[in-house]
């Protein structure tokens, strides 16, 4: 009876001691988190969303309300006062009932684009629990960091200035949660996820039989055993085309595909996985094949299937490709743990390939392109420098779902022409860089195109590519009108809610091929005929190939 009592009194005061400002402000960013941004969500992810962005438009209430008393601005009258907050509060209240009764029309607006099925209700109740428990987390771990706060500053107060205690309080303060954050949770948690990757990595599935063919990797006379691949390179060498498949395609013999993979554990350093690569390219006779391609593979070691089985098809098996696996973590664990590593395994490896194309006959040399899919897009284009290529330029390169930190990406979408949109920008008529998506293809141009292409494969609604995290204050240009065919019209532009919005899209969002950051076989398709111009392709022959991805699945993992 007691504890009871002292709950019950313990959550009147917690609901008494809520800043009326700050609660209004927080309803009105909890009502624009439930309009939509570029990809549908589910309940419960829209839950945490709507339970951050309350926190978050919580929080900015009360500290603007802290900052205009602290400037001694001028304060209404109590009893004036209370009538604009109750206003304020009534105001918020409608919003956010006039926005839950649309919210399943918003999310309509974007499941429509995308072929999915509508919804006919957001499911309120589910919603309104998940984002209170979310806001009343962040609630008591914020109060608790001001108790803290307080405690510092007293305590400082015996030896300084009140203000200048109650800054240097702060920094103590920030340090330390600093501190427990990252060398506490974030390291076990990473230490957990690290081994579970690495157990991932190593597991070998029994469905996958080892390589009996010699120009295979991980064969009997490769140079690259088949345990050190990891689960990624074992898929990516046993997958693909065989000549049974393109024979009864084309209706003649053709040859088998090179694949050439190297994993995390097939050697020691960048250095030397970068030198077994080459061997092994040499060993099977890549460099004789027309076509080669230098793939970085995403954080796991991933390689896109829907990228990689279409221009095995569109150059009818002569076609060769290496990819070096840098990492077994996911993209965004891999981009935040160790960014230079990725980074470093593309350039070692481009320079070793590159410099050994070069020593090859002009006349009789293959093409040589590079390609990426979100993070391994991302390191790829850090591979080379132009001015190291610029006496002998390659074939060019195709990087899908650009990540928003690519440095070409950022250049070009910078630079592009007047009048184009950002979500495809023209840049210098297209004389070099070309952007499509899954609603066009690259024959967007009356200028010629040159022996050095860049493709980028970007859908409007991926936000991957598209996330900005100048969008807290500051509207992307890619809404502005004309919008990309998937993208809602319905999406409008909200400050801080609107970055976070994306920002969830990014971590925990889905869409089926063709949309977000999922890149169907027909688009790569389009993409791999615009930049490496196969011979021989009639529009039957085209017809035929579309129809036999038309069923393919790609499975993403969730990289930017």
């Amino acid at each position: 009876m007691g504890s009871s009592r002292y709950l019950t009194n313990w959550l009147r005061a917690s609901i008494d001691s809520l800043h009326v400002f700050g609660l209004a402000v927080g309803v009105l960013f909890f009502a624009a988190s439930l309009t939509p941004s570029l990809l549908p969500r589910p309940t419960w992810i829209q839950g945490v969303l709507s339970g951050v962005v309350l926190s978050v438009g919580y929080g900015l209430g009360v500290l603007c309300v802290w900052i205009w008393k602290y400037l001694q601005f001028p304060i209404a009258s109590a009893r004036y006062s209370r009538w604009v907050l109750r206003g304020a509060i009534l105001i918020s209240v409608i919003m956010m009932a006039i926005a839950v009764w649309y919210a399943a029309t918003w999310q309509n607006s974007v499941r429509r684009l995308m072929g999915l099925e509508e919804l006919n209700s957001i499911q309120p109740l589910h919603l309104f629990s998940m984002a209170l428990a979310i806001f009343i987390v962040l609630l008591l771990l914020s109060r608790l960091f001001l108790r803290a706060f307080r405690l510092a500053s007293k305590q400082l107060e015996r030896v300084l200035q009140p203000r200048a205690a109650q800054l240097l309080g702060l920094v103590v303060c920030i340090w330390l949660l600093w501190a427990i954050s990252e060398g506490i949770i974030v390291r076990f948690a990473m230490r957990i996820v690290d081994r579970s990757f690495q157990k991932l990595d190593a597991m070998i599935d029994d469905n996958i039989a080892i390589p009996t063919n010699p120009l295979q990797t991980g064969a009997a006379e490769s140079l690259i055993s088949w345990q050190t691949l990891g689960n990624q390179g074992r898929k990516f060498i046993s997958g693909g085309p065989s000549a049974t498949d393109l024979e009864e395609f084309f209706q003649k013999p053709c040859p088998v595909p090179i694949r050439v993979y190297v994993g995390l554990n097939s050697a020691d350093t960048a250095d030397e996985r970068a030198s077994l690569a080459l061997q092994e390219m040499i060993r099977v006779g890549a460099f004789e094949r027309s076509v080669v391609l230098l793939v970085t593979p995403t954080g796991t070691g991933w390689v896109d299937p829907a990228s990689q089985n279409p221009v095995e098809y569109l150059h009818r098996g002569d076609v060769a490709t290496v990819a070096v696996q840098y990492s077994y973590l996911s993209s965004p664990l891999a981009l935040l743990t160790d960014a230079e590593q990725g980074a470093n395994m593309a350039d070692i490896l481009f320079d070793k390939i590159y410099t050994y194309w070069r020593t090859l006959p002009k006349a009789t040399r293959p093409r040589l392109y590079l390609h990426g899919l979100s993070l391994g897009s991302l390191n790829s284009d850090l591979s080379f420098q132009l001015f190291d290529i610029v006496d002998e330029p390659f074939g060019g390169a195709m990087w899908s779902g650009p990540p928003f930190l690519h440095r070409t990406w950022l250049q070009a979408t910078r630079q592009r022409d007047k009048g184009s949109p950002a979500w495809r920008p023209v840049v210098r008529n297209g004389c070099v860089i070309r952007f499509m998506n899954q609603k066009g293809d690259l024959a967007n141009s009356e200028h010629s195109w040159g022996a050095y292409r860049i493709v980028f494969l970007q859908h409007a609604s991926d936000p991957i590519t598209f996330f900005d995290p100048y969008s807290a204050w500051s509207k992307p240009d890619w809404m502005n009108e004309p919008r990309g065919q998937d993208v809602s019209s319905e999406l409008r532009w909200f400050p801080v809610v609107t970055m976070l919005q994306l920002a969830v899209d990014m971590i925990a969002g889905t869409a089926p091929p063709g949309f977000g950051h999922n890149y169907s076989p027909q688009d790569y398709i389009k993409a791999w005929i615009g930049l490496t111009e196969p011979k021989d392709w009639s529009d039957t022959d085209l017809n035929r190939l579309y129809q036999r991805f038309d069923h393919s699945t790609p499975v993403t993992d969730g990289a930017p």
